[in-house]
């Protein structure tokens, strides 16, 4: 019953994206749209790994970084083909993310932070520091237009259709794992490492995949990202990004997939509907995140939810006093 309602929920969810572009006034509407989907893909992956197997990564900004770099090194400087160049891009962060996970996951709670945190600074320096390779503080240009299979998205449209597909095959490949035997080892980890051990479950396996899986995710986004605005630097990859990314699945929800995604879409908009309080923008930013914290402990997916409930709730009353009503009258 679970997995019917959350597939009807990523169904109405690519209803509502696929239908979004004639709305938008313009290509910036579009443009932040097309953010918002590739920063929830990011938070669904980071929603896996910290939600549901309770391991914290404060590092994901750096495999968001790594693919998008590689797979603008490879396309742009070496002339390989895009397709070619973001394949590899997602696999050279699976990769890494394996290698940093193996010593990584053997510690736990802090100490786990700690040291995706050190990684992700690593990468941040790297990217700042090869110049020759990556632009370094200025930036690097000249990346390629996403071109599939010989499709060439050209359009700022034709993109966003392929970022939403992509982003639904990420929810419908995470809802999957949550439904299947690693969701419930997930579960069990995250409840108590010592008992879901007891039970028998590898519990160094299971952190481990699913820490290559949120970091794939991370680093499809990367990649995305690079073809899509043709320009990348550092700047957008250091550790501000990585707690932005924490807070989006904060917010949304700590146990919810669809909460990821709205606490993703909710942050990266946010600071859009503020631009008009120049003087006090990060204040308010600040205080309605303060708020949210405070009387939505269970994230944007449980206020939505607790409202929905209360909704129908009246309407039952509603619909009982009527009868009653009618019965009266009769």
């Amino acid at each position: 019953m679970g997995y019917r309602r959350d597939m009807r929920w990523l169904a109405g969810l690519m209803a509502v994206l696929l239908l979004a572009p004639p709305l938008m006034g313009n290509n910036y509407y579009l443009t932040v749209l097309t953010m918002c989907c590739l920063h929830a893909m990011s938070a669904v992956g980071l929603s896996l790994l910290v939600g549901h197997a309770g391991q914290i990564s404060l590092g994901h900004a750096g495999f968001y970084g790594l693919a998008a770099y590689t797979t603008a090194v490879l396309s742009a400087t070496l002339g390989a083909p895009v397709g070619l160049s973001m394949v590899a891009g997602v696999g050279l962060t699976s990769g890494v993310a394996a290698l940093v996970g193996l010593p990584a996951l053997k510690l736990k709670g802090h100490y786990l932070a700690m040291a995706t945190l050190g990684f992700g600074i690593i990468l941040s320096i790297l990217f700042t520091e090869t110049v020759g390779v990556t632009g370094g503080p200025s930036g690097f240009t000249g990346i390629p237009r996403l071109n599939l299979f010989g499709v060439e998205f050209t359009s700022d449209v034709s993109v966003y259709y392929l970022i939403i597909a992509l982003l639904g095959l990420v929810v419908w490949l995470s809802f999957n794992i949550l439904h299947s035997r690693v969701g419930r080892a997930l579960r069990a980890l995250h409840t108590s490492e010592k008992a879901a051990q007891a039970m028998g479950i590898d519990i160094a396996r299971y952190k481990l995949f699913i820490f290559v899986v949120s970091a794939s995710f991370a680093g499809l986004a990367g990649v995305l990202y690079a073809h899509y605005l043709t320009f990348i630097a550092p700047g957008s990859f250091g550790f501000l990004f990585s707690v932005e990314l924490i807070v989006m699945v904060v917010l949304g929800g700590m146990t919810s997939i669809p909460g990821s995604i709205v606490g993703a879409f909710f942050l990266t908009l946010l600071p859009e509907f503020l631009r008009a309080f120049e003087n006090i923008e990060i204040l308010l930013f600040g205080a309605i995140l303060v708020l949210c914290m405070m009387y939505l402990p269970d994230g944007l997916a449980g206020g939505f939810s607790r409202l929905w409930r209360l909704l129908l709730a009246y309407l039952a009353v509603g619909r009982r006093r009527g009868k009653t009503a009618g019965g009266d009258d009769g």
